[in-house]
């Protein structure tokens, strides 16, 4: 039975969105400020705010206030669960394949007898 991780769903729901992917990779370059990550995104703040909301409730970036400037920072440490997922899956998943392409090999070289 595969390993369940609960934090897995908080995480996968908030790479789902393209705008809060574009903001991760905007962040993965350094702190931003919510006005610089709006800008390309053509959303109100209100919106990028909602969806800064949603990545930092799973933890993928943290933000801080100075003044009447907020600014967000990515947590890559936070992705560690999906990339765990991730290489559980391909390794079950070459298995399969390795086990299936054994099989294919064999029925081919029967079937030539």
């Amino acid at each position: 039975m595969a390993k369940y991780y609960p934090e897995l769903s908080p995480l996968f729901h908030a790479l789902a969105d393209p705008t809060r992917r574009s903001i991760l990779t905007r962040l993965a370059e350094g702190p931003a400020r919510v006005t610089d990550l709006s800008e390309p995104t053509g959303l109100r703040l209100p919106t990028v705010m909602r969806h800064l909301s949603v990545l930092e409730e799973a933890g993928l970036i943290s933000t801080s206030k100075d003044g009447r400037v907020r600014t967000c920072a990515i947590v890559p440490e936070a992705l560690e669960p999906v990339r765990t997922w991730l290489d559980e899956q391909r390794a079950i998943w070459e298995g399969r394949l390795g086990r299936l392409e054994a099989f294919a090999m064999k029925a081919m070289k029967e079937g030539t007898k």
